[in-house]
This record gives structure tokens, C-alpha cells and sequence, in this order.
């Protein structure tokens, strides 16, 4: 058998240039990011040699190596991870061919109602000649020469620019059906997954067996194995960096105008635009899709790249429009509410969750005057339109006066729009409890929102967030004259803000390439000292996070070494690693991230035992999970009311409420197709702090403080896909307490009290030597501007 010979070739600078000869001798260069030149964290020390020495790689011919040393693995990770949550290639081509001919459609009937139609016969406008003849559809019809002639060279332009816009599209298409089918190939022959089963597997078994075949296929030439964190991070590549820069303030999405105040504007034709410029554009900071430019990573080219960068912004505009409807999660809030490392699938279904809460909470928000006019208004013409219905009744020859299907439909509007001002009789004042069940679902909030879920401030600060569909298509139809606006008068200002951004939060990491290093989720480098300082009793507060005792153990806790540029803001770095860990427990985290996991379950497993009177975060997260429906993690609630404190569930609920009884596999067994490619991690999870509580939590004073009845609680794992939404929950409720409990031990209340949205200038700007030389807006985050030190 014929082979291929892959030589890697280590330069003196450790950037690995790699070759492969082809059948007549000659080399050709494949993807050459560099490896990793950092601290190493995660690499094998033999995959990254010193010096100069060369690797060989034989590779066999034939259909084994059909996805050896894939060039582009961020767009072949992408593609498949698309081809699953699409349910294969056969919904994915349809859905390309349907498009096709939807657009077939428009530009079909759009030219019939514009030059088919003779509306004077449908308007009755023409005199008949026969007045007994009923008009039919086919008389109001024109003829095929009254058409063509009716057509004149704006239509005919138009057309020709439609058919050339169809026949590119189409040619697109195919390229795409070509992809699906390069895909559709790896799931059957690498992954062993055939298309009817595609919908039966969640993306973490499909992951799982991507690694396993990367033993076998070496897809990527410069690890033996590939981890979770590295599939992860060439799907996610720009992703991370865009949610990396909106945590740290540093994209110009808020804005003041005058009589309105602050607010956050974020369109998708500005989110399009800085895209464009950042990651994909002919003028990105990026070589290629998982290596940044070296310019970028020099301290000496800044300033020629913020002006070159200061001029592509104004070469920049782009408007797509948004759809009506009722209300919505908004773009600023899908990347502030993201975890670093978040799959859409799994991003999409904490915010599913969160929705019910986050429109009842609201919906409490009522303005006694304007309820007192809605209702005198759906009083009014309630009962002209109930007249008019009547009389329509009685004879149907009222719908013949002129203009009364207008007024009827303007008087119905108005009654259904008055309404919506009319609160319900029956509601309930809860906007603590309501804010803590968002809370739950969406894990982050500012500090700003404790005690304070009642304000109008706290509501206005949400609907940020969570706005109508009303608003957004405002935005969107405002994006043409704002976003220039924003690009060259607010984010030129940035430019080098933008390109320190890069060369400071930039890492290589072997097998990978460039890839954000807040993504890395290291608590030490960009954890928040606030989030991290884990003492069990108020004795042990003099460790200060050194040292903490757990069950007679000693857990030395990393201390942050990061200070107000490096740190990711409202716990971003440690939620999103606890969120990656959950979602992927067979990964194998740093020791800094297994130290600071492992130190947040013991902490937890040691509340269990203080006191229920006592200040005790656990028994506090424990109350507000419970308090989100009857028995979120009680053994004998049934599924169905867990699903109802979840949201909408998969149909995969009930089949398993029904086979409870029977064991793990049954269960499986029992569950709806096309439920699982929307499902969160793994199917069994044994990481999270609810399994490690389920033989601790025996106490009967802090069940009974909680539920009411003072029984165990024994978490059911016999429905692992809310049980892992429930874990996630608790975990990030405790952390929450925790980090509040900080605030008030330590005495920043003032951090609590300031806004998100008002965000103060740093202090500590001074005492930074690596930054004093760099502007950096990144330090004027809310909690940033109080740093706490370790003698505090």
C-alpha cells in the first residue's frame, strides 16, 4: 500500500511548520499555527520537542486516511457539530433546496401582483358590461401580452438581477451539499453513527467518539489526542473572544441620548459589522480561521494597527432587519448571558428555561394609570365592536357597508392592545423570587440586582436583556443610521483599545492555534477574587483562601493573580467553568481548575452540617431552587413537575416519568427521538455538587428549614437531562451567595449599589506597569474599581 510521509518541523522558535510529500517527492505546507510557547497548561511535553528536531507521521492510504491532518479543522468541527443539531443530511439539504425555492416565490409573486393583476375588475371599479355575471379570480387576470407590455426595464433588471442572485445561490448550495455529504460520510463510516440515529445521540457521546477517532484518523497532526477544551474552542474561536470583549466592556454597545439616558444598542447589522471587522473580514486581525496575525502579537505595531484598523471601520455597513413578535432574548444579552466554551444548543436552552420566569417577572411591572385608562378604553370599544358583532348576527348585510371590516379589525386592535396594560386579577407580587428563577437559568446578574428585584431601575435593566420583539425590530430598522454612526464615532476611538485586546488576551495552544485566553478559564490568570475566597466558618476566614480545612483535608486554594485588566468580570471565569465541567465531566481540567471545582463541592458538603439558623449559603441556594416549584430535587416528586419548574422540556419527560421504576437502561429506552441533540452534556453526571450531596444532606432540621418536611434529600438520577439543569442551578446560586457573602464580610457593600450600566473609571490603572503605557477601557467594569488585597 502506498503512503503518504507527514514531516513536522520544529524551528529554534518552537513554531511548528508542518509537510507532507505527495506522490512525486514534493512537500506541501499544511496548517501552520504555531504551538503553544506559554505555561503549558494542559500540553504533553512529548508532543511539543525542543530544539530542532523532526516528527514523522506514516500515514496509510485508502479510506482510513480520508480525514488525516484536516486543514481547516474549526470549519470541519463546525460543519459537524451544525450536521447534528440539524438532524442530518437530509433535513439540512431539504431545508437548502426549500429556500431556493422560496425565493423562487417571492420574486414570482411579487412580479404577478405587481403586473398580473387588474385590480380595477377586483376593485369593481370597471363598469360590467353584464351585471348579472359574477366576478371570478380568472377576470381579474391579465393576458399574457398585457403583462409583458405592462413590464418595463426597472421590472426586467430586477428580474435578471434575481435570476443571477438564484443561480449563485444555487451553485452555493451545492458546494454546501458537497460539505454535508463530506460529513454525512464521517458520521457513518469514522463515527460509526448512521443517519437514523443521529437524533438519538446528544452532542456529548458524538464529541466522545470524535476523540476516540482522532487516536485512530489523526485529524489533527500536532496532538495524539484531542481534548473537550480543544473541540470546543475551534467551534467556539470567535465566539469567546466576542463574548471575552462584551464582558470586559470593550465593543461600544452603550449609548447616551438625550431625555433617554444610557442604553445598550445591538443590532445585528452592528453585531454583522464588528465581525466583520474582528474576526472573518479580508482586513481581520486573523491570518486564517484559527491563527491571529503576528502584527498583532507585537507590542511595537500597535499603533500602525489601530490606525489601519480606524480606517477599515469607515469603509464598513451592513443592515439585516428583524421579525415581530412578542418578546425576546437580545442580541447583547445572548453574549452577555454566555458562558466562555457555551455551544449554541446549550446556551439556547438555559435561555428557554429562563423565558417563562423572565416574562412573568415582567409582567408584574404595572402602571396604576395607565391601567385605569386601559381599562375605560377596552370598556369603550369593547362595546361598539360587541354592537357591531351583534348586528352582523342578526344580517350579514352589515359587512357590506363600506369601511366596517376596517373599523371592526381597528376596534378589535385596540380592546386586545388596551388589555395588555390590564393586569392580571390573580397575580401575585414575587419579583425576588421571579428574578432568582432567571437567576437560575441564565446564572449571571450584576450585583446591583440583590434586594433591589422591585425597583423600576432593576426592571429597565432586565428588558435590556429580555426586551420585546417590538423594540428590537426598532433597532433593526434604526441599524442603517446608528451603526455608521457608532463605528466611526465610538468604536474608531477603540481601535487601539481593540488591538491591545488582542496581543494581551491572546494564547497559543498546541493542536488549537490562537484562541482567546479567557476561554481557557483559568482562575488564577482571569478568576475575580470576590468569586473565588471559598472559608468554610468564620474562623477560617484568616486563611484568606490559602488554606481550608474540609473534612480533616487540607486543599491549598490558588490565589488569583489577576488584577483589574486581566480578571473576567461577574464571575464569568468561574461560572464558566463550572458550567464546562458539568456539561463535560470526562475532561480533565488544570490542577488550579480542579482545585478551585473540587474546593466549591467540599465547601458545600461542609455547610450541610452548619447549623440552619446559622448564615449558611447552602441552605440559602437550597431555598431558592425549592422555592421555583414543588420538589426540584426531591426523590419523590415526579418528572413532569420537574419539567414544569424547567420550562419546555423534550417529550423525553413523560416516557421517563413513566419508567421510573425500571432501571437506567429502560429508561433510555423510553425516550423520544429528536429529544437528545438538544440535551446538555452527558446523560449520567457525576461532577456536579447535587450528586455529591445526595448521601450528605441527611440532615433533618435543614430539610425540614427547606421543604418543609424535614425528609432526605436523594436526588433521582433516573432523569439526567433536568437533573443536570438543576445541578448547574444550584451550583450557580451557591456561588452567587458565596460571592455575596464576600461583599459583606469584607465590607464592599458600595459594589452592590452601583450599576452595571454605570460603569466608574478604574483607579488602579497607576499601579499596573505592563498597561500603564496601553489605554484600557477593559478596567471599567462596576466591580473592577474596588480590587480587595490579600491583608484586607
Amino acid at each position: 500500500m502506498k503512503r503518504d510521509t507527514i514531516i513536522t518541523c520544529v524551528e529554534p522558535n518552537h513554531r511548528v511548520r508542518t509537510m507532507t510529500t505527495v506522490l512525486d517527492g514534493s512537500y506541501q505546507q499544511l496548517d501552520p499555527y504555531s504551538a503553544e510557547n506559554g505555561d503549558g497548561e494542559g500540553d504533553d511535553p512529548d508532543e511539543t520537542p525542543h530544539g530542532s528536531g523532526v516528527i514523522i507521521h506514516v500515514v496509510p492510504e485508502g479510506g482510513k486516511s480520508r480525514w488525516n491532518h484536516i486543514e481547516d479543522l474549526d470549519s470541519f468541527f463546525t460543519r459537524m457539530y451544525h450536521y447534528h443539531q440539524k438532524h442530518g443530511f437530509v433535513c439540512m439539504v431539504l431545508q437548502e433546496f426549500l429556500e431556493l425555492s422560496q425565493f423562487i416565490f417571492v420574486v414570482g409573486f411579487s412580479t404577478f401582483l405587481f403586473h398580473c393583476i387588474d385590480y380595477s375588475v377586483l376593485f369593481k371599479d370597471k363598469v360590467i358590461v353584464n351585471p348579472s355575471h359574477k366576478t371570478s379570480i380568472s377576470d381579474a387576470i391579465l393576458s399574457s401580452k398585457e403583462i409583458l407590455a405592462s413590464m418595463g426595464l426597472v421590472t426586467w433588471i430586477c428580474i435578471s438581477i434575481a435570476v443571477i442572485f438564484w443561480v449563485l445561490r444555487a451553485v452555493k448550495v451545492l458546494y454546501h451539499i458537497a460539505q454535508f455529504w463530506d460529513i454525512k460520510m464521517f458520521f457513518n463510516l469514522a463515527l460509526k453513527i448512521a443517519d437514523n440515529d443521529l437524533d438519538n445521540l446528544t452532542w456529548h457521546e458524538v464529541q466522545k467518539r470524535i476523540r476516540e477517532v482522532q487516536k485512530d484518523q489523526e485529524m489533527c497532526i500536532h496532538k495524539r489526542e484531542l481534548t473537550e477544551l480543544d473541540i470546543y474552542h475551534r467551534i467556539l474561536r470567535f465566539k469567546n473572544y466576542m463574548v471575552a470583549m462584551i464582558n470586559k466592556s470593550l465593543l461600544p454597545v452603550r449609548l447616551k441620548a438625550p431625555f433617554i439616558g444610557e442604553f445598550i444598542f445591538m443590532t445585528r447589522g452592528l453585531k454583522y459589522n464588528m465581525e466583520l471587522l474582528l474576526f472573518w473580514g479580508p482586513w481581520s486581525p486573523f491570518e486564517n480561521n484559527w491563527h491571529l496575525k503576528e502584527d498583532y502579537k507585537k507590542l511595537n505595531k500597535r499603533q500602525e494597527l489601530a490606525r489601519m484598523l480606524s480606517k477599515q471601520i469607515l469603509w464598513i455597513i451592513k443592515r439585516e432587519p428583524g421579525t415581530l413578535g412578542t418578546r425576546m432574548w437580545s442580541l447583547y444579552g445572548r453574549l452577555y448571558l454566555r458562558h466562555f466554551n457555551e455551544l449554541d444548543h446549550e446556551l439556547n436552552a438555559r435561555l428557554n428555561r429562563a423565558y417563562r420566569p423572565a416574562s412573568k417577572y415582567m409582567s408584574i411591572f404595572t402602571s396604576p394609570v395607565m391601567t385605569v385608562i386601559a381599562k375605560n378604553v377596552a370598556f369603550i370599544c369593547g362595546s361598539i365592536l360587541a354592537v357591531i358583532l351583534i348586528l352582523t348576527v342578526y344580517d350579514e348585510d352589515v359587512l357590506t357597508v363600506e369601511h366596517m371590516l376596517i373599523t371592526m379589525t381597528i376596534l378589535g386592535v385596540i380592546v386586545a392592545g388596551a388589555r395588555a396594560f390590564i393586569p392580571d386579577e390573580n397575580l401575585v407580587w414575587c419579583p425576588e423570587t421571579l428574578l432568582t428563577a432567571i437567576l437560575a437559568h441564565t446564572h449571571y446578574r450584576p450585583d446591583s440586582w440583590k434586594g433591589h428585584a422591585h425597583t423600576q431601575t432593576t426592571r429597565a435593566q432586565v428588558a435590556q436583556l429580555f426586551q420585546y420583539r417590538a423594540v428590537h425590530v426598532l433597532e433593526e430598522l434604526l441599524s442603517p443610521l446608528l451603526t455608521p454612526f457608532i463605528l466611526c464615532f465610538y468604536m474608531r476611538q477603540r481601535s487601539l483599545d481593540i488591538v491591545d485586546f488582542y496581543r494581551n488576551f491572546t494564547i497559543e495552544v498546541t493542536g488549537v492555534g490562537d484562541v482567546c485566553s479567557f476561554a481557557q478559564m483559568d482562575v488564577r490568570k482571569h478568576g475575580h477574587p470576590m468569586w473565588q475566597t471559598l472559608p468554610v466558618t468564620p474562623e477560617e476566614d484568616h486563611t484568606d483562601g490559602y488554606n481550608n480545612i474540609y473534612g480533616g483535608e487540607r486543599h491549598t486554594l490558588h490565589i488569583p493573580i489577576s488584577n483589574q485588566y486581566t480578571q473576567a468580570e461577574d464571575g464569568k471565569t468561574e461560572l464558566s467553568l463550572i458550567h464546562f465541567t458539568l456539561t463535560n465531566p470526562e475532561w480533565k481540567p488544570p490542577s488550579h481548575a480542579e482545585t478551585f471545582v473540587t474546593a466549591l463541592r467540599e465547601r458545600a458538603k461542609k455547610d450541610v452540617d452548619i447549623v440552619p439558623g446559622d448564615i449558611n449559603p447552602l441552605m440559602a441556594s437550597l431555598n431558592s431552587l425549592s422555592s421555583l416549584g414543588p420538589g426540584v430535587i426531591v426523590n419523590h416528586v415526579s418528572v413532569p413537575s420537574m419539567s414544569n419548574i424547567f420550562g419546555n422540556q423534550s417529550a423525553a419527560t413523560t416516557s421517563a416519568d413513566a419508567d421510573m421504576s425500571g432501571n437506567r437502561s429502560d429508561c433510555m429506552s423510553s425516550l423520544v427521538k429528536r429529544g437528545m441533540t438538544k440535551a446538555e452534556g452527558p446523560l449520567h453526571n457525576e461532577r456536579g455538587l447535587l450528586y455529591g450531596l445526595q448521601q450528605g444532606i441527611s440532615n433533618q432540621s435543614l430539610g425540614a428549614s427547606v421543604f418543609g418536611s424535614g425528609q432526605k434529600l436523594t436526588p433521582d438520577f433516573s432523569v439526567p437531562i433536568e437533573f443536570t439543569a438543576a445541578d448547574m442551578s444550584l451550583s450557580t446560586l451557591y456561588l452567587h451567595e458565596l460571592h455575596h457573602k464576600q461583599i459583606r464580610r469584607r465590607g464592599y457593600q458600595e459594589m452592590a449599589t452601583r450599576s452595571l450600566w454605570q460603569r466608574s473609571p478604574a483607579q488602579e490603572l497607576s499601579t499596573l506597569s505592563e498597561v500603564r503605557q496601553e489605554r484600557a477601557p477593559l478596567l471599567q467594569h462596576q466591580d473592577s474599581s474596588i480590587r480587595p488585597t490579600r491583608d484586607s
